[in-house]
């Protein structure tokens, strides 16, 4: 399983259609990460002033229908992020019946992403 990053009105904009964040056209693909910890570490780093409610969507890999490469950090991780992680990207859509799961990025009184929740 791997980890997207998302605010909800993003992941809710198009329900019939497979999702595509505007990184798929900016960078060539959908940045994903390779466990929870990880991606907290990502949501500290770059999503703490997205708009909110922010969403961990938990893909199967084998369900995607476009290729997924794992590929180093460029230039470098993000802070509390080892040199030697890989990252997921997905080189296309994704397709939402291989989201497996929607979790709830949970916050601290500092604005800090401290664990993932299931979605009521």
């Amino acid at each position: 399983m791997i980890y997207h990053i998302v605010p909800r009105s993003e992941w809710q904009a198009r329900p019939d259609h497979p999702y595509a964040p505007a990184s798929l056209t900016d960078d060539g693909f959908v940045h994903c990460s390779p466990d929870e910890e990880t991606s907290l570490a990502i949501v500290n780093a770059f999503y703490r002033t997205a708009p909110k409610p922010l969403l961990a969507l938990v893909i199967d890999e084998d369900r995607l229908g476009v290729r997924t490469e794992w590929e180093k950090a460029a230039p470098v991780p993000p802070p509390g992020v080892a040199e030697s992680v890989v990252f997921p990207h997905v080189y296309g859509p994704i397709d939402r019946d291989a989201v497996t799961r929607i979790l709830e990025i949970a916050w601290d009184g500092q604005g800090r992403a401290t664990g993932l929740a299931e979605v009521s």
